[in-house]
């Protein structure tokens, strides 16, 4: 029997994917920090002005969590508790959009996905990984120190 087979590993392309998320998250983030108006006027595939909508604080906390997945990379064993804001941080962008921006913009092709593929399809990778990350720091704690 392998015991190789047995021993959990933390392969390469789950950082990729995490750098991914928190690049994806961090530019998706910053057009609505920057492009606010003009990115929820898109939005709303209308004429209508969409006003008092908080964009810019939206933005801004999604380019925080976006860089915070982002830093999870590098070290996403000891770190794994930043993948845990990121998934709270995704959450809490999901529901935001959806308290503050549907009621004014509605619901529609952009705006669904934008709330499916921007903020919840990466949910998916991100408890994936923090799992495999919980469970290869479990296994590295049942080590031997030498």
């Amino acid at each position: 029997m392998d015991n190789n087979s047995l021993t959990p590993i933390f392969p390469m392309p789950m950082r990729g994917l995490l750098l991914l998320t928190g690049m994806y998250t961090f530019a998706w983030s910053a057009f609505f920090r920057y492009f606010g108006q003009d990115l929820l006027r898109w939005l709303a595939m209308g004429p209508a002005e969409p006003t008092a909508l908080s964009a810019t604080a939206l933005g801004s906390f999604g380019m925080l969590v976006g860089f915070l997945v982002f830093l999870s990379a590098f070290y996403p064993i000891s770190w794994h508790y930043l993948i845990v804001v990121g998934i709270v941080g995704k959450l809490v962008l999901a529901i935001w959009f959806v308290f503050a921006f549907i009621p004014e913009l509605g619901w529609n092709k952009r705006t669904i996905f934008h709330f499916a593929f921007t903020e919840l399809f990466w949910l998916i990778p991100l408890i994936t990984i923090y799992v495999r990350a919980v469970k290869v720091r479990a296994y590295i704690k049942t080590l031997p120190e030498d």
